[in-house]
């Protein structure tokens, strides 16, 4: 398959813990995490969109968890998910207790906001007892009115401040078994916030852009915020927060991996953006490939090319591509040019040739 370089050929070194049966941090691979919205107390169409999410490639899930009905639903939950189930908690400890209890694989909670210190002195013990990590989730839109008085705003500076705060209370209960996250819904606040706070902790990351926006703008915005903590070496498991489906949040989280060269699942399409050159109808011809090899398992590199100049040699390089003449195209396979094809053929060969050599790695590998 082609070979990819990563962006940053450095991640920064941190402490490694479990979530479930998922590493996190340590230099285990960049996970990716999204959160179900549908209302946690109705166990069916939670599980359907968690199945969802898992097809998609999601590794760890989580849900909200706002009161006692919705702590019920989780053991039945827990049961039924594939991958770890994190409970998302805000102010009622007992709530916590209660999802430690359902066999959940992580916590997300404030320390801060939980109230008294021996309310989270008894979720620590809880967490010892079971080895359940906590994650530490500091977000702009809800920074302790005191820090806001100091600092004037949720600032980078406030962020960092806030985790600390919170990072203080679970080393003083002696549980580092945590990780961090700290999100604004900008990046530039984002991006200062974070690597502030990975000069002063070793704690795994959990990183975002929070409130990031609709689909099309919070893609665009959570690549920028993403793709420049990942490449700085910054972040151990991530989330794409996007005002739609959450499945789409999972597909925009492996295409920022791929992008940084840091994952890989399934193909990773190669395609022009078409100019006065191109001479066959390529904006419809990459869709319907990109459509039809989407659930390839294997990422193969697949490009789509549509004129002489860098046609050939994106189509060269990609372990399968076409580059495309008048109406005709050349159809590429590791390197070498197979036959000569009409645009109306170009499609179902490429695709045939991909599921075709998909076949034969997999069979070299005994699957």
């Amino acid at each position: 398959m082609a070979t990819i370089e990563t962006c940053s050929p450095r991640r920064q070194r941190t402490r490694q813990l479990q979530v479930g049966a998922v590493a996190v941090g340590g230099g285990a691979p960049v996970t990716v995490q999204s959160m179900c919205n549908t209302d946690t107390r109705d166990v069916a169409a939670t599980l359907a969109q968690i199945a969802a999410l898992v097809a998609a490639g999601c590794e760890i899930v989580r849900v909200a968890v706002p009161d006692a009905e919705a702590a019920a639903a989780l053991p039945a939950l827990v049961r039924g998910c594939a991958v770890p189930l994190v409970a998302d908690i805000h102010f009622d400890y007992r709530l916590a207790l209660q999802a430690l209890t359902a066999g959940v694989a992580c916590l997300r909670i404030n320390p801060g906001n939980i109230g008294a210190r021996w309310k989270v002195a008894e979720v620590v013990a809880a967490c010892r007892e079971r080895a359940v990590p906590i994650r530490i989730g500091v977000n702009g839109g809800s920074l302790e009115k005191s820090l806001l008085e100091k600092h004037g705003h949720a600032s980078a500076a406030a962020l960092v401040e806030s985790a600390l705060g919170h990072i203080r209370i679970l080393e003083d209960l002696d549980y580092p078994q945590l990780k961090v996250s700290l999100k604004a819904s900008d990046v530039p606040r984002t991006l200062a916030a974070y690597r502030q706070l990975a000069g002063q902790v070793d704690y795994p990351l959990h990183i975002g852009i929070t409130e990031a926006g609709t689909t099309w703008a919070g893609t665009i915005k959570s690549a920028v915020g993403l793709g420049a903590l990942l490449c700085d070496g910054l972040g151990d498991t991530l989330r794409v927060s996007l005002t739609g489906d959450p499945v789409e949040e999972v597909r925009v989280g492996w295409q920022i991996l791929k992008a940084a060269g840091l994952r890989q699942r399934g193909p990773v399409f190669v395609s022009c953006p078409t100019c006065g050159r191109c001479q066959i109808d390529l904006i419809p011809l990459a869709e319907e490939v990109e459509r039809r090899l989407a659930g390839l398992r294997l990422p193969l590199t697949i490009a789509v090319m549509g004129c002489v100049v860098n046609g050939p040699g994106e189509a060269r390089e990609a372990d399968l591509g076409i580059a495309g003449g008048r109406d005709v195209g050349l159809l590429f396979r590791q390197g070498q040019v197979l036959r000569r094809l009409p645009q109306a053929q170009l499609a179902d060969a490429l695709v045939a040739e991909a599921l075709a050599l998909e076949r034969e790695l997999l069979a070299a590998q005994g699957h």
